[in-house]
């Protein structure tokens, strides 16, 4: 009699065990293995696709095996010491089911679930086959109590949302190396960042006057650090089209470029409306061929410049520049970062692992001047979404250079 309590105890433990490994599998390492020609893996899969009937099975086995273990120790206990004692036997044999039966074999399953999982797959598949009739009765029982409180019987599954795959790849970090972790975290964000984010201002924009006397489109040319360029009349707001910069020099090296033969060379500007998603403007670049685009507003006016490779850098990261450095912050010897009043703010958090917001204006001086309502006098200093920020360097309407630093206030001290 007691070698059945102790079996019974044990197949209370391998039910219990079976329950957690299984359902805490990792599925999704699962299913590829089940592809991939995983044996067990693909009985498991069988098993999890109809979870009322293997819950039902692994709840029908422990319990079994738990009440015909009290009553056979209701038994022993009688036969060797009298009814007395029956009391005292059910305190002991809660204490073994907890620790043996419940609480060491879960934690086992929960600490390695693949192992457990896949050991018993096999014995589910033959029990669930030997005692499938008393399943399904189990199951249609079940069933009929949650239909009688209304309970649907077809569940839901959430996809998973950006936030929740940002989660799963930065759990995967044993498999995902850290720099393709970056990347396919930069590639769900694209979602939400807009062409505003990344293009360069109006302001910074690089061009051609081609109303400007001939040796200065010359000048221009000649000192250009880009490929294409946008030619203008006048002012920017003049497209004229973009210049691509290889196509004048072979013309220059022949001796024949000029301002009769420059015109031709300009091929139609591509226009972006202003607050595309980045993830779209990707699939229209792709689509359309191109690698540079003209942002505009809603009234027509241009108001900055955004090029594939800004975009390929939201996702890999900045390519041009070393990690962590922009040469718009400069790091004193105190703490503190000087930094120019057109640095991009995302840009900027990124660099600094910083939490300025990102919500509004795009870079540090329309930050400043949006919560001032103001443009303030070099030497202001305000605390700005827990950040202490100083005016070093207005010009005009636009602030040129601050001096920040997290905020840390000052420490009370108590008599």
């Amino acid at each position: 009699m007691a070698a059945i309590v102790v079996f019974l105890v044990l197949l209370s433990a391998f039910f219990s065990a079976a329950e957690i490994g299984l359902m805490t599998l990792n599925r999704y390492r699962m299913r590829h293995l089940a592809d991939s020609g995983h044996r067990r893996a693909r009985v498991v899969r069988r098993l999890l696709d109809r979870p009322d009937r293997l819950l039902g099975l692994i709840l029908f086995g422990n319990n079994f095996a738990n009440i015909a273990a009290s009553s056979a120790t209701t038994l022993l206990t009688i036969r060797l010491f009298g009814a007395t004692a029956v009391g005292i036997a059910t305190l002991v044999l809660t204490l073994a089911i907890l620790v043996f039966a419940e609480v060491a074999p879960k934690t086992l399953a929960a600490l390695y679930p693949e192992r457990v999982g896949f050991s018993v797959a096999y014995p589910l598949r033959l029990l669930l086959f030997v005692f499938y009739p008393l399943i399904l009765i189990i199951n249609t029982l079940a069933n009929l109590v949650l239909r009688a409180f209304g309970v649907p019987l077809k569940g839901h599954k959430e996809p998973l949302g950006t936030e929740e795959l940002k989660a799963v790849i930065s759990e995967a970090a044993t498999l995902i190396p850290k720099g393709h972790q970056a990347m396919l975290i930069g590639l769900l964000d694209l979602e939400k960042v807009t062409v505003d984010d990344v293009m360069v201002p109006r302001g910074e924009i690089e061009g051609v006057n081609l109303d400007a006397d001939w040796d200065e489109i010359m000048r221009q040319i000649a000192n250009c650090h880009y490929t294409r360029l946008p030619a203008y009349h006048g002012t920017p707001d003049n497209i004229a089209g973009i210049l691509h910069l290889r196509k004048a020099l072979s013309l220059s090296l022949a001796g024949r470029l000029d301002r009769e033969t420059l015109l031709p060379l300009l091929i139609e500007p591509y226009f972006i409306p202003s607050a595309t998603p980045l993830y779209k403007q990707l699939v229209n670049f792709k689509a359309s061929r191109q690698r540079m685009g003209l942002v505009v507003d809603e009234y027509g006016d241009l108001m900055g410049l955004v090029t594939l490779e800004e975009i390929l850098e939201e996702i890999v990261g900045d390519f041009t520049q070393n990690p962590g450095q922009l040469p718009e912050i400069r790091i004193q010897e105190d703490g503190t970062y000087l930094v120019n009043g057109s640095t991009n703010i995302r840009d900027l958090n990124r660099s600094l692992g910083w939490h300025l917001p990102i919500d509004g204006p795009k870079t540090i001086n329309g930050l400043i001047v949006e919560y001032l309502e103001d443009i303030p006098e070099p030497g202001t200093s305000l605390i700005l979404d827990g950040y202490l920020v100083e005016i070093v360097r207005t010009r005009g309407t636009a602030i040129q250079v601050v001096r920040i630093k997290p905020y840390e206030p000052p420490q009370k001290h108590h008599a």
